[in-house]
């Protein structure tokens, strides 16, 4: 399962980690965000260890959203060394997130 990032541990979790980061910016009542989510649980299991997978829920935490202007979701943002380095708008395939992700290790 993915980990459940919130404004008040984004900066611990995120940005000070030593390993890629996949945030995926999702909300309740975003359809495609409920195909994506899945995935994204998937991915958290298969890179343990090698990678951090987290959601963040828009409507909770709405600081970090802004910060990042996230306009549209699902919206996955990869993180290295505190930085965005890629990102994917709208639900796509497992295997587009998770080659993404590798580019990253």
């Amino acid at each position: 399962m993915a980990l459940e990032i919130t404004d008040a541990n984004f900066e611990e979790v995120v940005l000070k980690s030593d390993k890629p980061v996949l945030v995926d910016f999702w909300a309740e009542w975003c359809g495609p965000c409920r195909m994506v989510g899945p995935s994204v649980d998937e991915i958290s299991k298969e890179y343990e260890g090698k990678a951090i997978v987290g959601k963040v829920n828009v409507d909770n935490n709405p600081q970090i959203s802004t910060q990042f202007g996230i306009r549209n979701i699902p919206a996955l943002l990869y993180f290295k060394d505190g930085q965005v380095v890629d990102k994917q708008v709208g639900a796509v395939p497992k295997s587009v997130l998770a080659q993404k992700l590798d580019k990253q290790l």
